[in-house]
């Protein structure tokens, strides 16, 4: 009797019975139904983890854009004396490298008032050069100009807060401070009228809607600073190094000085966002996870009703590691088009992620992501190329492990077992 004859691994015919055996007949009906429920779940699982990751990402990296463009990422506050010297501290922590821009700022709270609406704004006091290099704010005007800023008593204001006033550049509005004049008969509040000479616009609600900027020496006045300033705000080339430059800026200083970070001024709002990015994670990962036990059963009972073809293909001479593969490719083949169909669906949500939102918004004729809620004025998606391919890496490798034990429980069949599943 000659010896049979042994085909490589991956044969052509082992494909073909595999493809066979993922378009069921008419009384296969219920396992091809199971496939497809494995498939969309997949599918839909990666779809979704993309989507989520990328619109987390991009969240994160717009707020931290317009948190940081526009309040320092190192804080410098005085100790032990004012900042009457803020000049020439300003000018030594400009002069250290990696430094972009070290602003004096002077910070108050006041009523902003029309003779329509009110409004509690944050007021905040700088020179004209400074805020010309803040980018989020000099390139975001919408109306108005900063040219002059310093020569005049004009103020900027962000585009949500001149909406609820009901003003445009140009008009007045009237700011109230509590700590105004002192009197015999006490503190009272400073009222002054400012004429709006710009109107900015930079995306996130909570700035467009409460800060007002104001010519540095005018903030002193209005808030009875003599000669110093509230702080320093320093700008750098690259926040993730902000370790590196505390030490240089505390050495450039040259007087007692407190110095707080981005990450501290913020550290509650972003550990909040990356717990909920992670969790998210989890929570997502379990759609795939469920897709990939469908492929199990699915499998198992393709196992159950294959028995005798599996008790023919041994007696013709297959191998066990030839029935595994058969059944292997099978539930493989659903994982795999199952990930990259998702791969591609969750790429093309992301790159249209706010044309979809406008048409939900749309269809249902309601506000999605409302910018007074989640602070952007649109919804950002920032698809990140190390944890998309993590998430397809994870889908396939599961859908691969799903495959094992029914492939496994298929070559373990012998001819005489397998013919009593039918």
């Amino acid at each position: 009797m000659s010896e049979p004859v042994r085909t490589p691994p991956f044969a052509a015919f082992e494909w073909l019975l595999s493809g066979r055996y993922l378009r069921a007949r008419r009384k296969e009906g219920f396992i091809s139904v199971i496939a497809g429920f494995s498939f969309l779940g997949i599918m839909l699982g990666v779809a979704t983890l993309i989507i989520v990751m990328a619109v987390m990402n991009g969240f994160r990296k717009e707020l931290l854009d317009k948190i940081l463009g526009l309040n320092g990422h190192l804080l410098v506050q005085p100790l032990e004396s004012p900042l009457t010297d803020w000049k020439d501290v300003a000018d030594r922590i400009n002069g250290v490298k990696g430094i972009r821009l070290a602003a004096p700022v002077v910070d108050g709270q006041a009523l902003a008032s029309s003779p329509f609406n009110a409004s509690g704004v944050f007021v905040r006091g700088i020179r004209s050069a400074d805020l010309n290099n803040l980018t989020s704010i000099a390139k975001n005007i919408k109306q108005g100009t900063l040219e002059n800023f310093d020569e005049g008593q004009g103020v900027a204001i962000g585009r949500r807060l001149a909406d609820q006033l009901s003003v445009h550049a140009g008009d007045n509005i009237t700011l109230v401070a509590p700590r105004g004049a002192v009197t015999p008969m006490g503190t009272t509040p400073r009222i002054k009228p400012y004429r709006i000479a710009a109107v900015f616009e930079i995306g996130m609600s909570e700035y467009d809607g409460t800060f007002v900027f104001m010519p540095l020496a005018e903030a002193q006045a209005y808030f009875n600073r003599a000669s110093d300033v509230t702080s320093i705000e320093v700008y750098t080339d690259n926040p993730d190094k902000i370790e590196a430059y505390r030490k240089l800026v505390t050495e450039a200083a040259g007087r007692p000085v407190f110095l707080v970070d981005w990450r501290q001024r913020n550290a509650t709002f972003f550990n909040a966002l990356q717990v909920e990015r992670n969790v998210m994670f989890l929570i997502l990962t379990l759609i795939v996870l469920v897709a990939a036990l469908n492929i199990v059963s699915g499998l198992i009972m393709l196992v159950k009703d294959k028995g005798s073809d599996i008790a023919i293909l041994r007696t013709m001479g297959a191998s066990q590691g030839s029935i595994m593969r058969i059944f292997l490719i099978t539930g493989a083949a659903i994982g795999v088009v199952g990930t990259l169909t998702g791969f591609v669906v969750g790429l093309v949500v992301c790159l249209n992620i706010e044309s979809i939102r406008q048409f939900i918004s749309w269809m249902t004729s309601t506000e999605l992501f409302s910018p007074e809620l989640y602070f952007l004025s649109k919804l950002p998606a920032d698809v990140d190329i190390g944890e998309t391919s993590a998430v397809v890496i994870m889908a396939l490798t599961l859908s691969f492990l799903a495959t094992l034990y029914p492939s496994w429980r298929a070559a373990r069949l012998d001819p005489v077992e397998a013919l009593r599943y039918e």
